[in-house]
């Protein structure tokens, strides 16, 4: 180790992650903020550094033969493995051909890795491939390859999950970070925060007047709706999964070198929701969603999108929460339902863990 306790070289390289403050992986380093983006930026972008990751995108873009392919990867932790609305095998499709649609692609195909533990019942494992199956079919794909690994007893929590994706971008399309633009409205496809407090609800033993389950869910169908719409005038696509949608939209404005202001008001937000957040003191911005898209889309098409948002079964609350603003460049701001104004700022530490 260097006299410098803030890094550790290795290799002849120096390791960018500041030692003096976070010595050990910590569960924020993998929860969508401030420490996620310090670490994948600081550490694994750099490590990696090329062209195709460079854009930190939902998926990385490749050009083959003519053709554009969108190729993107997710690992599946969630606690407890089957919850309102879903389990561990459904999530684990969802979240995967989710990131391909966020990139414009319409899904083709996928690999599934399991990494199981010694002593995990094997009618759950049936439960859960099943249910993997029946999510794949639905989205339009095919599992046509994978992985199987076994743990010892106590060092696995039952089952983990990799998914890889694979999927086409059609001609015409190009959906990139970099491309939100002053005067562009922010729009999103529903209720925020469901999936979140759906699990949190079940570890923490709260009850509904209506059982909340989890919106995870399939977005290519509406992302191939409102790309019809909208045309080139969709500029940015992104699902709000770690960190929600405070952390999504601050990426975004850094890419960009933008800034946002919301209008709090405009937010779809289920009271269920609104409550337990309250009862649990989550922002309901930064909470975990797994079936919600936000589309940044040109002013002159925000309506055509909205539109094409509604007529989608998943976008029926879909609303324009926003806009693009030649301000406060890498920030969010926030305008309240008093009138007030707050920064919507990166999640510094992890709000839940074991969400997806």
């Amino acid at each position: 180790m260097s006299d410098d306790s803030s890094s550790i070289r290795f290799a002849g390289a120096v390791c960018p992650i500041p030692l003096s403050d976070y010595p050990s992986v910590q569960l924020a380093h993998g929860g969508g903020g401030r420490l996620s983006q310090i670490l994948i930026e600081g550490m694994f972008a750099k490590t990696f550094d090329n062209p195709a990751l460079e854009m930190l995108h939902d998926g990385a873009i490749l050009g083959v033969g003519g053709s554009r392919l969108a190729f993107s990867t997710d690992s599946f932790v969630v606690s407890p493995l089957f919850f309102p609305g879903g389990d561990i095998g459904s999530l684990a499709v969802h979240g995967t051909v989710n990131d391909l649609a966020m990139c414009g692609a319409k899904p083709m195909a996928l690999s599934a890795g399991f990494i199981l533990e010694e002593g995990m019942p094997m009618e759950d494992l049936w439960r859960i491939v099943q249910s993997l199956q029946r999510a794949a079919k639905e989205a339009g794909v095919s599992v046509v390859t994978g992985d199987t690994k076994v743990v010892d007893k106590g060092k696995g929590d039952g089952i983990y999950i990799n998914t890889t994706g694979l999927g086409i971008i059609p001609e015409g399309v190009d959906i990139t970070p970099l491309k939100a633009q002053v005067g562009d409205k922010v729009l999103v496809s529903g209720e925020i925060a469901v999936h979140g407090i759906a699990i949190m609800s079940v570890r923490e033993g709260l009850e509904f007047e209506t059982q909340l389950e989890s919106d995870s869910a399939t977005l290519y169908p509406l992302v191939e709706k409102v790309l019809a719409a909208g045309g080139d005038d969709v500029h940015v696509l992104r699902d709000p999964t770690r960190g929600g949608v405070a952390s999504a939209l601050n990426e975004i404005a850094e890419q960009s070198k933008i800034g946002f202001l919301l209008d709090e008001p405009s937010i779809p937000l289920q009271e269920e929701v609104r409550g337990a957040c309250e009862i649990l003191g989550f922002d309901p911005l930064y909470v975990a969603n797994e079936g919600k898209c936000i589309a940044i889309v040109a002013a002159e098409s925000a309506d055509k999108a909205l539109e094409a948002m509604r007529s989608d079964p998943l976008g029926k609350e879909a609303a324009i929460i926003g806009e693009v603003v030649d301000e406060h460049h890498g920030r969010v701001y926030l305008r309240s339902r008093v009138g007030g104004m707050r920064v919507v700022d990166m999640l510094s530490g992890e709000q839940l863990p074991r969400i997806c």
